[in-house]
């Protein structure tokens, strides 16, 4: 017998859990091993700027954030990613991020601050997309004059 459980789980028996986020894709919001993340089962249909936790078919979990909603799923990307992940949908969906503890202190969602946040983040996704991009040249170049 295993003393390992699963999301699905745990969120099934205490409805949230909390547990430290592992990666970089949510750069830089949410940092691996400064962030603990608290997340909730979802409560209906979810919202652009909402953080899911869901489960890819591989078995993968991930924690990204819902860029469009459409009418057959989500269209969803981590802040520290360009590549946008389609065809999400609410059956793999296993819960959403409520907040974020740091140093102690909760971080709610709701601020304005959070909401500029998320406007640039998911708005403004062609500027980070060039940017990504630039600096992939950047370091291109920079490669190519060290030879």
């Amino acid at each position: 017998m295993s003393n390992y459980s699963t999301f699905e789980e745990q969120l099934e028996i205490h409805g949230e859990i909390l547990y430290r986020s592992v990666g970089d894709s949510m750069n830089p919001f949410i940092v691996e091993g400064r962030d603990m993340l608290v997340i909730r089962r979802p409560e209906g249909k979810l919202s652009k700027y909402d953080v899911p936790l869901y489960k890819r078919e591989s078995g993968q979990y991930v924690l990204h954030r819902i860029h469009r909603v459409t009418s057959d799923g989500y269209v969803i990307c981590g802040d520290n990613r360009i590549s946008l992940e389609r065809g999400v949908t609410d059956g793999m969906i296993i819960g959403v991020l409520h907040s974020v503890i740091r140093e102690g202190r909760e971080i709610s969602l709701g601020t304005l601050r959070y909401r500029l946040y998320c406007f640039w983040i998911c708005d403004l996704f062609f500027i980070r997309w060039l940017r990504f991009k630039f600096r992939a040249a950047l370091r291109l170049i920079g490669k190519t004059f060290r030879r």
